[in-house]
């Protein structure tokens, strides 16, 4: 099955028919699908299938040597009303990679895998690229556990529900030691190229702050305004804050997620719960930033008879990626160019313990974690044998 049969296999699974996007949450029917969908394609090629102990899946062509082998794929999760691009590019194309260099006789000395990675979004517990930073050691089993969905199911409940012991999680350097580089190929979330294929340098550093703000729950229509303890008030503060700290501090800011309690058209809220998305080109800007929204926030709780509390979900710093594996994909690939990026991936957290290197596939919309993020045809194959020629010249050289 070639590159565009298995994209159009993949395209309905997980979308919504209205509004267009995409839905496939860890560990849900469509985010399933997904998986079986993975390990179908892998016993089609005969690939060994790897369950690892974090909930990420493997595809490995071995080859009958104890050598470090050459890691690729992406994952295959969704933001809420996500695009279909994100991700999964990166998996079908690793798929499709493997398949033209056994049609041109390819004789790998190291193994080539591909990696469908967990959680990779963060949209049901939280926790962006949850089962990297798991298998890497980014986050300890014990956060991890007790982390918690819309639900109020715990990751714990969750994995054990799906056959993975909770109890097993965590860093495995036995696998580490296996991976000899990642290189993950990605939609470009932009429109930075003006080319099929580029090189990512470095992504910049990003995190998720989650505010809580508590206050007194009450009737809309007899509570006089200045006996109100209204949540909404300091929130709406911390909003308009978190857009000029990112104008003052050359940042980018989003609150794009928000609770509600009671969440009643009539009913003065008790409590609001909203996650502020803060990314920059340097730790001091992004801290600085959070820092600002928090005062800003905390002065205006006092004002309204409000409480609030931040919490620290994950962060990344600046993540550079293996210089000479950088530029040998580039060289390998003509001198294509080679641009940082704004957005967060596996390859960014598993960089920290293995040389990672990442491929973008050209977006000219420039539209992501949207439904009108898109790739042409053309574009995505040129991204197949971009990569075809990547494994070529790491694992077959």
């Amino acid at each position: 099955m070639g590159f565009e049969d298995m994209w159009a296999a993949l395209l309905p699974v997980g979308r919504d028919p209205g509004a267009g996007g995409y839905h496939r949450f860890a560990w849900t029917p469509p985010e399933l699908e997904c998986r079986d969908w993975f390990l179908d394609e892998a016993r089609a090629r005969d690939l060994r299938v790897e369950r690892d102990r974090n909930g990420n899946l493997f595809a490995w062509w071995d080859t009958g040597t104890d050598e470090p082998g050459v890691l690729t794929g992406s994952h295959l999760d969704s933001v809420p009303g996500g695009g279909a691009y994100d991700g999964p590019l990166g998996v079908v194309s690793a798929f499709a990679a493997i398949d033209l260099l056994r049609e041109r006789g390819a004789r790998p000395r190291r193994p080539i895998g591909i990696a469908a990675f967990a959680e990779e979004e963060g949209a049901r517990f939280g926790v962006a690229c949850l089962g990297s930073r798991l298998l890497s050691g980014a986050i300890t089993p014990e956060r991890a556990r007790g982390l918690r969905d819309r639900d109020g199911r715990t990751f714990a409940e969750v994995l054990a529900a799906h056959g993975t012991d909770p109890e097993g999680i965590g860093r495995d350097d036995g696998l580490l030691g296996r991976i000899g580089c990642l290189v993950e190929l990605h939609i470009e979330q932009g429109r930075a190229l003006d080319v099929p294929v580029g090189v990512a340098s470095a992504i910049v550093p990003h995190g998720r702050w989650r505010f809580e703000f508590t206050g007194e729950g009450n009737h809309a229509g007899t509570t006089r305004l200045e006996d109100r303890r209204d949540p909404m008030q300091p929130f709406a503060h911390m909003i308009l804050e978190a857009r000029r700290a990112a104008a003052r501090n050359g940042t980018l800011t989003t609150v794009g997620k928000v609770q509600v309690t009671p969440n009643g058209v009539n009913a003065i809220p008790s409590a609001v719960t909203a996650w502020l998305d803060g990314r920059g080109p340097a730790d001091d800007t992004v801290r600085r930033t959070v820092a600002e929204v928090h005062a800003a926030a905390r002065d205006a709780a006092r004002e309204h008879g409000v409480s609030v509390e931040l919490a620290e979900e994950s962060y990344t710093e600046v993540v550079g990626f293996d210089t000479a594996l950088r530029d040998r994909l580039a060289a390998t690939l003509g001198g294509v160019p080679v641009l940082p990026t704004g957005a967060g991936h596996d390859a960014g957290i598993l960089a920290s313990r293995l040389p990672t290197a990442m491929l973008f596939v050209r977006n000219p919309t420039g539209v992501s974690h949207a439904p009108a993020e898109s790739a042409t045809t053309d574009d995505c194959l040129a991204g197949v044998e971009a990569l075809a020629a990547v494994l070529t010249d790491l694992a077959c050289g």
